[in-house]
Order: C-alpha cells, then sequence, then structure tokens
C-alpha cells in the first residue's frame, strides 16, 4: 500500500500555525514512507474564501518548506460537488439516510433539554427530498465503533450516543462530514492526521466510509496549541498567522523546527536540531495526548539561535527584505540612494549577535542611513541630563582632534573624558550615543562611530549640544 496522506485547510483568512503543525506532521510521515502528500483546498464556503487566501496557504506552505510542485494539488473540493451529491444519494437509497424536516426548537420542545441532540423523530417518517428537509445519517443503534488513532490508541464511541447526523443540506450540497470523507476516499487517502478537535467527528466519519463501502484511513489526532494561559489559540485573540511570523523576521528554518516540538521531542536533551533530525526521528505515534503550548518567546528565543549560526553573508541576504522592503514587509526609514550596502556589511556581524527577529535589523543600522538619527525621547531625556552638554563640548573636541577614526582611539578619548570628570565610561557615553544614533540601547557605541565616520558624527554631537 502507498501511504497517502493530506492537508487539506479552508482558505477562510490567514494561515494558521496550527495549520501549519499539522501540514509538516503530514509532509514527514508521507517521505518517511516513500508516500504522496495531497494539498486540498476545501472551498465550498464560497462566502467564507477568497483566492488571494489560497494563495497565501501555498505560499505559506512553500516558506516552511512544503514547496508547490513536489505534492499533488492542490485539489480543490468544489470540484468534487457531484461525487457529494452521489454519495448522499447512495446513502438515500440504500435506506442509510433519510430525510428530516425538525428544527432545532422542534427537538428541545419535544425532549424538554436544550442540551440533547437529535432524537431521531424523522427515522421512520418515510420523508422525501424537499425544501427545509436535511438528509441525516442513520447512526447504528447498537455496538462501537473503535477509532485506530497512533496518537490515542484506540478511542471507542458507544454507538447508541451517535446522533443521526446531517450529511446533506436541503438544497442538495453535502456538509463537512460527507464531503470531506467522499474527497478522502476520491483520492485514495489512507492516514488523516490532524487535530483533536476533530476527534468528536471522527466515528461518525468512519460510520460513512463503511456505509459507502470502503476501508477508513488510520486516523492521529494530535494536541491542541494553546496560548499562556491554556486556552486554545484563537484568530480572534492570539497571534496565529504564519504570514505574519513571516514578515516579522521569523526565519523558516526556526518556525518549523519549533513547530515540530509542540507536542513531540527529538531524542537527548535537545530541541534545535537539524531538519534531517527531526525527518529521520520523528514519529507519529510518539506524539504527546497533552495540549502544547505555543510560548512566543521560547520562539524568538530559537529565532535568534538560528539567526546567529548563519554566515555572514547569508544574514546579510535574510535582511535584506527589510533594508529595501517588499509587497508585505514596510519599507524602512531611509531612501534607496542612501542605503549603502558596503557600510551595512561592515556593521551587520554586530547585528546579527543582538536581535532576535530579522525586522529588528532596521532599529538597530537606521542611523547610518538617515541624515538624521531618529531621536527616542524617552532616550533622549534619560541621558541628555545635567552635565551632558559639557560632555558633548569635550567630546566632539576629543573626537575632532583624532588622527585615526577608528573604534580604539574613539572609545581611548571618550574614557580619557569621563576620567577627567570622575565618570565611568557607561555615563560618559550615554549622551554620545543618543546624540549620534538616536537610542541609549543599540550596536557597540565605538564600532558604530567609526562606521558612521568623522564628519557625520561631529556633525550629530554639535546638533544635540545645540538643543540642550
Amino acid at each position: 500500500m502507498t501511504v497517502r496522506v493530506r492537508f487539506a485547510p479552508s482558505p477562510t483568512g490567514m494561515f494558521h500555525v496550527g495549520g501549519a503543525r499539522s501540514a509538516l506532521q503530514n509532509w514527514i510521515y508521507a517521505r518517511q514512507h516513500d508516500g504522496v502528500f495531497v494539498l486540498r483546498i476545501e472551498d465550498t464556503d464560497a462566502a467564507r474564501n477568497k483566492p488571494e487566501w489560497t494563495e497565501g496557504i501555498i505560499s505559506a506552505l512553500d516558506w516552511i518548506g512544503i514547496e508547490r510542485g513536489s505534492y499533488e494539488g492542490p485539489y480543490y473540493q468544489s470540484s468534487y460537488a457531484a461525487d457529494h451529491t452521489a454519495a448522499a444519494t447512495r446513502l438515500y437509497g440504500e435506506a442509510r439516510a433519510y430525510y428530516c424536516d425538525c428544527k432545532r426548537d422542534d427537538v428541545i420542545a419535544r425532549t424538554g433539554n436544550t442540551h440533547i441532540g437529535y432524537d431521531g423523530f424523522c427515522r421512520d417518517r418515510a420523508l422525501g427530498p424537499g425544501e427545509g428537509r436535511a438528509l441525516r445519517f442513520r447512526t447504528p443503534d447498537v455496538g462501537e465503533t473503535v477509532v485506530v488513532d497512533l496518537v490515542r490508541g484506540k478511542p471507542t464511541f458507544e454507538n447508541k450516543l451517535l446522533e443521526d447526523f446531517v450529511i446533506a443540506r436541503s438544497d442538495g450540497s453535502a456538509v463537512f462530514l460527507l464531503a470531506n470523507v467522499v474527497d478522502d476516499m476520491s483520492m485514495g487517502i489512507t492516514h488523516v492526521f490532524r487535530a483533536e478537535e476533530h476527534l468528536p467527528n471522527t466515528p461518525k466519519q468512519q460510520l460513512l466510509w463503511e456505509a459507502l463501502g470502503a476501508t477508513p484511513p488510520v486516523w492521529g489526532h494530535v494536541p491542541v496549541i494553546v496560548n499562556e494561559k491554556r486556552q486554545k489559540l484563537s484568530k480572534r485573540r492570539d497571534k496565529v498567522a504564519l504570514e505574519s511570523y513571516r514578515d516579522e523576521g521569523y526565519l523558516a528554518a526556526a518556525m518549523r523546527n519549533y513547530l515540530m516540538l509542540l507536542g513531540w521531542a527529538p531524542t537527548g536533551d535537545r530541541e534545535i536540531v537539524p531538519w534531517s533530525v527531526v525527518e529521520d526521528e520523528y514519529r507519529i505515534e510518539d506524539v504527546n495526548h497533552a495540549p502544547a503550548f505555543f510560548d512566543i518567546k521560547k520562539l524568538r528565543a530559537f529565532n535568534g539561535e538560528y539567526i546567529r549560526a548563519l554566515s555572514p553573508d547569508e544574514f546579510a541576504q535574510v535582511c535584506a527584505p527589510w533594508l529595501t522592503g517588499t509587497e508585505t514587509i514596510a519599507a524602512p526609514p531611509w531612501s534607496p540612494e542612501a542605503f549603502d550596502s558596503a557600510v551595512f556589511t561592515a556593521i551587520a556581524p554586530l547585528a546579527q549577535t543582538r536581535i532576535a527577529v530579522l525586522s529588528e535589523i532596521v532599529d538597530y543600522v537606521d542611523f547610518l542611513f538617515l541624515d538624521e538619527p531618529v531621536h527616542d525621547e524617552a532616550s533622549w531625556a534619560k541621558a541628555m541630563k545635567e552635565g551632558a552638554a559639557d560632555i558633548l563640548d569635550a567630546t566632539a573636541a576629543a573626537f575632532g582632534a583624532l588622527s585615526d577614526w577608528s573604534a580604539e582611539p574613539l572609545k581611548a578619548a571618550l574614557e580619557q573624558v569621563g576620567e577627567e570628570r570622575g565618570l565611568k565610561l557607561g555615563k560618559t557615553q550615554a549622551p554620545v550615543r543618543v546624540a549620534a544614533t538616536g537610542r541609549t540601547i543599540g550596536l557597540p557605541l565605538f564600532e558604530s562611530l567609526e562606521t558612521l565616520g568623522r564628519d557625520r558624527t561631529l556633525t550629530r554631537l554639535a546638533a544635540a549640544r545645540a538643543r540642550l
């Protein structure tokens, strides 16, 4: 048997990080078993999907390494509507389904219970299709449905507790439960790995597979992803869009490494590992049952480690979108002609050890490419206190007398200014840093001044002095 897995997202907005994890888990399983990964876009809800969201899904998959051309698809669920209708018709013809005109209020009125499911009222009314009549699947009255799940063992569901569920609307269109099953059957899917929120649907879908004469797939329901309050990640509340992490400057390698740790871990006391190790060691059977905490602070730390592991050339290359701007990344505050790649290359190694996400590069280097630094007012207030004017005057004189404009002489000159005033270097350099770069925190000061150059540094010291 050829293993065939699928990833079947709905294009209803940005690409959820939980979906990205599921895609990677399916992708790895297919590769481990010389199988096939199928991408199916579940686009039947026309009111909630847009073409650009579909392209967003495909682009996001490209970014995390599941590149177009390396999988089957994308197929579109809407293209299989005739198959869905045929399956519904077959189940009705074989008395495995029946039409029902009950409204929810009717069920509540009959049962007196707002929590109970459908009560089977229309099972033996022999209704035919018609307006306001949905098609319900007739679940077995006795026995059990056992789900073979590579993560959770063999969850067992009593059939008598499964209500007769709707499989088609009154207009004949299939609902998710049936459409999903028919599509998986049509595409020869052998394994379905998805989030545990789908587990309650699984016995219903398994009954549909069996009623349509096919062997159900092997299931695997991975733990839900939660936030720091242990609440399920929500698009309305949490930062969940994979695209937003990409555009903020998270590296694809860091993101996919981290996503695979949500419910699983490689051997040994390690988490940051080459992707080849993940592909070799990952086993769906080893995935934990407990909810997986999406820790943004940890992801940020991961990303910083990946950034520091880049070569200087690689670092300069991955920073490029934030230095120029793209369709989804805002342009930097300097004009294109002001940017000097040689200057950036000189200072980049200092920034590489300090940033955690690539978008931070702009604030670290903008002072080099702007005519005047952007002064952070809080930094200005903190640094430009009593004595700052004297320090700026003395520093300008000391710097102006230097014949060697490089980091070490600059540092020695400023240390001398501080010693003459009984100040440590940290206190002395604060107003100089803010005058030259606009901020109290940034790259090493003296290397920054060396790169900025004599004339621009002295001009900024004078401008800051004049403002005091």
